[in-house]
This record gives C-alpha cells, sequence and structure tokens, in this order.
C-alpha cells in the first residue's frame, strides 16, 4: 500500500489538521450543544471527502527537476544503498555517460531501523551510507566517471526529491536487490518513483551473491 504521507513535513501537516478538526468539532458541542457539534462533524467530513475525491480525478502531481543554464550536460542521479558498489549498476552508469558530457550523482539513503529513526537514532545507519558510498565513488572514478555523493533521507522517495531540486538531473538510475530480497521493491520504491517524478527512471537489479560467487 502506498503511503500518502510522503515527508515529515505532510505527516507534521497531517497531526495539526485532525487536531483542528476535532478542536472545531469540541468546540462546536460545548458553544451550540451536541447538534451544533454533530452540524460541524457533517461539514467537515463532507468537505473532507470532496477534497479527495477531487485529488484523486486530478491524479498526483508529478515533481520535476528545476530549469538549468547547463542543459549540454547530462546528468545522471543514481539512488542505490547496499547495491550502490555493485558491478551491474557501475555498468549501466557507464552506459548513460559514455561519450558525452555528464555528471554523475550517487545519493545513498541511510537505511535505518523503524524503532531508531522514531527515536532519531541515525548515527551508526548514516556511517554505513557513507562507507559503501565511498566505496563506489572511488569505483566510478577509477572506470573514468565522473561523480560525487552524498547520504539522503532514509526514505528513499524523499531522498529523490530532495535531491531532484539540488541537482536538476536529466535521468534517474535505482539500485535494487534482485525481487525477492529487496525492501524497496516490497515498499514500491521504483514504481512510486516513477508515478511521482517527471524523469525518466532506469531500475537496475544488481545481484550481489551472484557478483560474489564470480569473483570466486
Amino acid at each position: 500500500m502506498r503511503n500518502p504521507l510522503r515527508s515529515e513535513a505532510d505527516a507534521f501537516r497531517f497531526v495539526l489538521l485532525t487536531l483542528a478538526y476535532f478542536g472545531a468539532i469540541a468546540i462546536a458541542s460545548v458553544l451550540g450543544g451536541r447538534w451544533a457539534g454533530i452540524g460541524v462533524f457533517v461539514i467537515l467530513t463532507l468537505a473532507a471527502l470532496l477534497l479527495i475525491l477531487q485529488g484523486r480525478r486530478e491524479g498526483p502531481q508529478r515533481t520535476a527537476p528545476p530549469p538549468r543554464a547547463d542543459t549540454d550536460e547530462h546528468r545522471v542521479l543514481v539512488i542505490a544503498n547496499e547495491t550502490v558498489g555493485g558491478r551491474a549498476l557501475r555498468e549501466v552508469i557507464h552506459e548513460r555517460t559514455e561519450g558525452k558530457p555528464s555528471r554523475v550523482r550517487v545519493v545513498s539513503p541511510a537505511l535505518n531501523s523503524p524503532l531508531k529513526h522514531w527515536v532519531s537514532d541515525s548515527d551508526e545507519a548514516r556511517a554505513e551510507a557513507y562507507r559503501r558510498l565511498d566505496a563506489s565513488l572511488a569505483a566510478l572514478r577509477d572506470d573514468g566517471i565522473d561523480a560525487d555523493g552524498e547520504v539522503g533521507d532514509s526514505e528513499p522517495l524523499q531522498a529523490i526529491e530532495d535531491a531532484l531540486r539540488t541537482f536538476g538531473p536529466d535521468e534517474i538510475v535505482i539500485s535494487t536487490h534482485p525481487e525477492g530480497r529487496s525492501n524497496w521493491l516490497e515498499r514500491g520504491v521504483v514504481s512510486g518513483a516513477r508515478e511521482r517524478f517527471a524523469v525518466r527512471i532506469t531500475h537496475v537489479v544488481v545481484d550481489l551473491e551472484a557478483e560474489r560467487e564470480e569473483v570466486r
């Protein structure tokens, strides 16, 4: 199921609106009695339903990167975490950048457990993400690819949206484990990105176990 609260800001707005909704009903009940409270409840509920139906008819608004002055430079945004150093991913990046002025930004979301996320304990997750990111950037530079990187939001779609604003990519490459072993695929990250962002999106499957077997 897709989470309608795409960021912490969305969640905060939802909480405020919920408090205002029940607060208005409570105030109407105190000042005008039970029937006034029921009337406010009916009006607010119908208004909320109309807004939801209107949003579904219009469809989700897709986010596009801001315009850039250097349009001759082909920019590739790569989103990967545990698969960030995979050979299959490096091959796709090389294919996308070969023979043209290009720039690559690798964003590695800091994976964290739900408990640690809610108590704001993300230091270990970010440290692991930085280690993987540094190794991946070194490998890309060895391949002659101009790449930089950063550790992004723990929510992959939010990490993409943040990088979309600051980097302005021409395309996005999302790297995951194979189906059945990928938490991102189970959560619909790739399909959600295609629905949410007005940018070409390529999904790369990196099988790290198979790559290790080939090395052995």
